[in-house]
């Protein structure tokens, strides 16, 4: 058995077992039995003294409500694949180079006719005043500080034309498919007008997920959610997605979620099409050839599909079968600039983070997700510097080795 098949029997035990379930998942067990991954226990007085990004984990987890917490930090099943993103890391190895003056380095990158000061982008994640009144708008002011690309969720809990006022440049609209082609159509006539001109379709919820923790660690009294959300029995409504007020009438029949449909939205939209959500070569190929202009490698941070499949191993056979034809992204368990790193070097035009960004949120609001950001635009520096890289442009796959073969 390699050590790969191992970790993930290992995982597979761990998700069986009734203390691990008592805890409410194994990334709840992982958190606890290993101090946050390297995070900080007893606290934070200020994002100044952040080391890593995990500092901020246990800081956002006293000061956020209880079942926006659980529903940010759950995955489906057993949580596993949540893990899986964490662990598929270790098994790419870096190959630096050296005598290469590690005091010139260049983070930039321009994405889509835009310069970025690093590859390093915010992920786009609903609600985000459920975790800091700051919410959308504070992460737009937080982008513009560090120079960060920032994705805006149709599930925001705030009006695009709010969020692009705040940021140094229109956000990418990442889209939920409405239940009727009007209200598809309303939507982006809306983030057309807003200035944004960059559009990615999300296709990886289409058949929903069973969150298990999720249900296990939210309020047994819901009454505490009758503040912000919309409560009927054991159902849970938010209330305010201004992006989504009228557009998705709760009783028509909804649009089939497929190639058809993307058509007709690349159709009617003149701006970037990406795709969120391919992880198959078989789809990044039907994605060329519907002339999609980029894809988001993603399984959606774990909590649609416990496929146990790492976003970092999916990554290679999108850009092998894209052969840089169309820019690859990629999110979901990235936590470091080295994660960044092995991402670039295997073929990512940037890379994406969520929950690091709602921890530094929550934690201290638009301050929290600057210094996550510092953070990590710090590391990748730091590991671009070590490794001899002095461009993005520069990383290639001959800095990594990918389970002790050549990447």
């Amino acid at each position: 058995m390699d050590n790969l098949t191992a970790r993930r029997e290992f995982l597979k035990f761990l998700a069986a077992s009734p203390y691990v379930a008592s805890l409410g998942g194994v990334t709840s067990f992982l958190r606890q039995s290993a101090g946050a991954q390297g995070g900080r226990s007893d606290g934070l007085a200020s994002p100044a003294e952040a080391i890593n990004v995990f500092d901020f984990e246990e800081v956002a987890h006293r000061k956020v409500a209880q079942g926006h917490w659980a529903f940010m930090s759950s995955g489906v099943d057993d949580d596993a694949t949540i893990a899986a993103n964490r662990e598929g890391f270790k098994h790419i190895e870096l190959r630096p180079r050296r005598l290469r003056d590690a005091t010139k380095v260049d983070m930039s990158v321009n994405l889509f006719g835009t310069s970025y000061s690093s590859p390093i982008f915010l992920c786009p994640t609903g609600g985000q005043k459920s975790f800091h009144p700051d919410g959308e708008a504070g992460v737009a002011r937080a982008a513009k500080a560090r120079g960060a690309l920032q994705f805006l969720s149709t599930a925001t809990a705030t009006p695009i034309e709010e969020v692009n006022a705040a940021g140094a440049h229109p956000v990418w609209y990442q889209v939920y498919a409405m239940r009727t082609w009007e209200g598809n159509e309303k939507l982006l006539r809306r983030v057309e007008a807003a200035g944004s001109t960059v559009i990615a379709l999300t296709v990886d919820t289409a058949g929903g997920g069973h969150a298990e923790s999720y249900m296990r660690n939210r309020p047994k009294d819901l009454s505490v959610c009758a503040s912000c959300h919309d409560v009927k029995g054991d159902t849970i409504t938010v209330r305010d997605r201004p992006m989504r007020e009228g557009m998705d009438p709760p009783n028509a029949m909804p649009v089939p979620l497929d190639w058809a449909l993307v058509d007709r939205m690349r159709k009617l939209w003149k701006g970037k099409f990406i795709i969120k959500g391919l992880v198959t070569r078989e789809d990044a190929r039907l994605a060329i050839e519907h002339g999609i202009d980029g894809i988001l490698v993603s399984d959606h941070g774990g909590r649609v599909l416990e496929s146990l499949q790492p976003t970092i191993e999916a990554l290679p056979e999108v850009v092998d079968e894209v052969k840089g034809r169309i820019p690859v992204f990629v999110d979901s368990g990235f936590r470091r600039g080295t994660d960044v790193f092995k991402a670039l070097a295997l073929g990512a035009t940037a890379v994406g983070i969520g929950r690091p960004m709602l921890w530094g949120l929550g934690a201290f609001g638009q301050a929290g997700v600057e210094r996550v950001l510092e953070i990590l635009q710090g590391e990748l520096k730091l590991v671009m510097g070590n490794c001899g890289a002095h461009t993005v442009h520069d990383i290639t796959k001959d800095f990594v080795k990918v389970n002790g073969a050549r990447g």
